[in-house]
């Protein structure tokens, strides 16, 4: 596959971890050159690495600082582990972080040998391969390393850069955290349900399906927007109206979110460090 590096090394391998590396084995990254370091690997992962034959775990001081170093560690690990990530991290080595909230300048001091940086924040669809990760490069990665970089993200969904670090929160506060308002938005659909009268089972099973259903004719059909999309299905006059009518007001859906993704935003900025 086109884009994917020659040597590869997975640190942390959780459930992000774990979708990225399978997406890369079937994608042909040759799991001779690829390896993974994780104190705890999951009886899932070793059983794909032992398939693959990916090394887990191996003593630190056979590995040769690879082509690309994935870092998937949970961020309040990064303090402990960075004297042996500066071992691993070479003088050509692209440094790939989906770290939540550690800025470019962090990673850059904790681990003293990483040049060329990207952060990177997926959201939890990857793990089914339909997520999204908007990513930021520092001045000292190349084009081929962000080209690297696009095609092991891409492995998990879509893909979409940023130019300013800052915006990566803005980035966390839309899809970052996103999954979680589609999934209280069919909370509260079954509630609303439950208040017209239907038991919550049923409730529940009419809303979960409406949503899934509506995200797959949002992805099955990527040259229409949102907006045609909400206006295909909504006659004038009838029912679907009466309810935009209600969450289209002034005080309505909208300013609701614009206010929520912004304390999102604000947590995500009071995070970095």
């Amino acid at each position: 596959m086109s884009g994917l590096p020659q040597s590869l090394v997975l640190v942390g391998a959780g459930k992000m971890g774990g979708a990225l590396l399978q997406g890369w084995l079937e994608l042909g990254l040759n799991p001779a050159t690829a390896c993974v370091l994780d104190p705890y690997p999951s009886a899932d992962l070793q059983a794909l690495a032992a398939r693959h034959g990916v090394r887990v775990n191996p003593p630190l001081d056979t590995i040769v600082p690879p082509e690309v170093l994935v870092l998937a560690i949970k961020p309040q690990t990064l303090e402990a582990a960075a004297p042996d990530l500066i071992r691993l991290v070479g003088a050509h080595t692209l440094l790939v972080s989906i770290l939540a909230g550690k800025s470019v300048h962090t990673l850059s001091a904790k681990i003293t040998s990483a040049q060329a940086v990207i952060r990177a924040m997926p959201n939890t669809p990857a793990s089914v391969g339909r997520g999204i990760t908007g990513l930021f490069a520092n001045a000292k990665t190349s084009a081929d390393q962000k080209h690297n970089a696009e095609a092991l993200l891409a492995v998990i969904g879509h893909v979409e850069w940023v130019d300013q670090e800052a915006l990566i929160d803005a980035v966390t506060a839309v899809s970052g955290s996103g999954p979680a308002y589609v999934f209280y938005l069919v909370e509260c659909m079954t509630k609303a349900g439950m208040a017209l009268g239907l038991d919550e089972a049923l409730a529940g099973r009419l809303a979960r399906a409406t949503v899934e259903g509506s995200g797959e004719l949002l992805f099955r059909d990527p040259a229409t927007s949102a907006s045609v999309l909400r206006q295909n299905v909504t006659s004038p006059g009838g029912t679907t109206a009466a309810a935009l009518a209600v969450l289209m007001a002034q005080d309505g859906l909208e300013p609701l979110m614009v206010k929520a993704l912004a304390a999102a935003r604000q947590r995500a900025v009071e995070l970095s460090v």
